[in-house]
């Protein structure tokens, strides 16, 4: 009968996740039943829509507001950066509600309500008379309150968006074991798949919805995302009885501050040089719900004091968190600060991928947008580009790419999540490279014929297409390999926050753009001079920005591969509960 039983609880046991994951009832997801691609076919089509929605509405915001609002080329340039990199600092708020207390499905539901209210408030703002400026011919007389509402209803996105962004591809990740080996391989596959149906949601926004914008109106333009957005919170909840929930953690900043407060308390002691003396919990279990245990690691030896028991704490059932923290709590700690170099390292492609939305759209304006005789392709729609070559890109590496490579490297995944995203900054280098000789090429046509207060010169915009398929080859590299590190190296109660800290080498690459815009115009316009980036791009010297972008990123990629070569992967111990 014993033996009986035993068998009876093995195979009750194999029915389950062994991560700690509970199903929509809160009960523990079943393995038949929850997760796998079953789950993600939903969280799959939830982000296209969302992604389509972002898009949507971003991709043609810099001649939105030069149209609407009367803003000059740089502040254009400098609002959009501005408003992006606040839709990639928001994901703090979101990770942090996500991993403490609300848990991931339910951050999702609400920071979507709040992104449809901001979509449909942009919407409104495009079509109602009121909201709407009024304009004459080609110029339009925007009120502040107008203005108001048009930024209102932006920063709300930023809201939503950000709130939701550090979630959706930690909530499709979490949809496999990884306790399972085979579920642990379709883990990597899936972020591949994730970043491929970002951008088939980008791919439309990018073709049909300029077009739009372009030719129908801002108002269908808007709409349509707002729409999109509506559609993905349906498809999201749809797949609600398919998912695994993770258990929020409590809060990772009050542990943070338990660790360093602790080792404050304690920077007088010594560490033992036994490091199984250092305080952790006795079973195999950690006491960080949804946690797995971490092992101890030798780096950073001055916040191990936070883990050294004395012996008025030896006696405590209970031991003062504030005073004394196990050993996983430490190495929590630890895992992001080794993460910050990396991090750090990765704002300036961001700075590099976010002339997309600027610089490369102001440079396209003075192209020749058209196709045959009686039709023009919007220089914002010049970013498909870059989404064709990642849904180029990304099924390659995840088919042709990774078995290629593991026959050199012998690794799972071919490169490293670090080789990758090294590869990713080299192809950036070259990207911003190839940009810049198109601007001098352009130059010089203008020079020698000119064309200097021409809008558009009889050189095709098509020649802007390498520098985005470059940017786009680079993102394969970099961002999905920066999603599955972050997600990978984050401990397991930290998952959303260390993604909104991925995130937020957005946030700051807007914002180094925004300030470099800022610093170079300053600069560049003493003594009368019409500065590098004027309203007339035939005037001026953007060739010369596209150089500056492109040393700064050459020196970052020196810079990281000191980082990478340095890093050591952390390593787990037993199982979530």
């Amino acid at each position: 009968m014993a033996d009986v039983k035993r068998v009876h609880d093995v195979v009750e046991d194999s029915l389950y996740t062994e991560d700690g994951t509970l199903d929509i009832n809160k009960k523990p997801a079943n393995k038949k039943k929850t997760g796998n691609w079953k789950a993600c076919s939903f969280i799959l089509g939830n982000e296209t829509c969302e992604r389509l929605a972002y898009y949507g509405m971003s991709t043609n915001l810099v001649n939105y507001l030069q149209e609407r609002f009367n803003q000059g080329s740089a502040t254009a340039a400098n609002n959009v950066t501005t408003w992006s990199g606040t839709c990639y600092l928001t994901p703090l708020l979101g990770a942090f509600l996500a991993d403490s207390y609300l848990g991931r499905f339910w951050t999702i539901a609400i920071f979507s309500t709040i992104y449809v209210i901001g979509m449909v408030l942009l919407s409104f703002s495009a079509i109602l008379p009121g909201l709407k400026p009024p304009c004459d011919g080609n110029v339009c007389h925007p009120t502040s309150g107008q203005t108001a509402t048009c930024f209102i209803a932006l920063y709300l996105i930023a809201l939503g968006t950000g709130g939701i962004k550090p979630c959706v591809s930690s909530f499709g990740a979490d949809q496999f074991d990884e306790n399972d080996d085979s579920e642990r391989k379709k883990k990597s596959s899936f972020f591949n798949w994730f970043y491929f149906s970002i951008n088939i949601g980008a791919l439309i926004a990018a073709s049909v919805l300029v077009w739009i914008q372009i030719n129908v109106g801002w108002g269908w333009g808007f709409g349509v995302p707002a729409v999109a957005m509506v559609i993905a919170i349906i498809f999201f909840f749809i797949g609600s009885r398919y998912y695994r929930l993770q258990v929020p953690g409590g809060s990772p900043l009050t542990r943070i501050c338990q660790v360093i407060v602790a080792a404050f308390r304690k920077s007088g002691l010594q560490v033992p040089e036994d490091k199984s003396l250092l305080h952790e919990t006795a079973d195999a279990e950690s006491n960080i719900k949804g946690s797995r245990k971490l092992e101890h690691t030798n780096k950073m030896k001055c916040l191990d004091k936070a883990a050294v028991v004395t012996e008025s704490e030896r006696i405590k059932s209970l031991p003062n968190p504030w005073r004394l923290c196990t050993v996983t709590q430490v190495e929590e700690l630890k895992s992001v600060v080794r993460l910050l170099p990396v991090w750090a390292s990765l704002i300036a492609f961001a700075t590099v991928y976010s002339q997309m939305n600027t610089m490369f759209v102001l440079q396209g304006n003075t192209l020749d947008q058209h196709i045959g005789p009686n039709f023009k392709i919007p220089s914002a729609s010049l970013s498909l580009f870059d989404t064709l070559s990642v849904l180029f890109w990304a099924p390659v590496y995840d088919s042709m790419i990774v078995p290629f490579v593991r026959k050199f490297t012998g690794h799972e995944r071919g490169f490293t999540q670090l080789q990758r995203i090294g590869v990713g900054l080299a192809i950036s280098v070259v990207a911003m490279i190839v940009a810049g000789i198109l601007e001098v090429v352009r130059l010089d046509i203008v020079r020698k014929n000119n064309y200097y207060d021409l809008e558009t010169i009889p050189m095709s915009i098509f020649w802007q297409i390498p520098q985005y398929f470059l940017i786009g080859a680079a993102e394969v590299f970099v961002n999905i390999g920066q999603m599955e590190f972050f997600y990978d190296e984050a401990p397991d109660a930290m998952r959303s926050l260390c993604s909104a800290l991925s995130l937020t080498t957005n946030a700051l690459g807007n914002y180094v753009s925004t300030v470099l815009v800022i610093i170079v115009t300053k600069i560049t316009k003493r003594n009368g001079s019409l500065g590098w980036i004027p309203n007339n791009m035939n005037r001026g010297h953007l060739d010369y920005f596209y150089w500056l972008l492109t040393i700064l990123s050459l020196l970052n990629f020196l810079v990281y591969l000191l980082i990478a070569k340095r890093y050591i992967y952390k390593k787990d111990a037993g199982h979530a509960h």
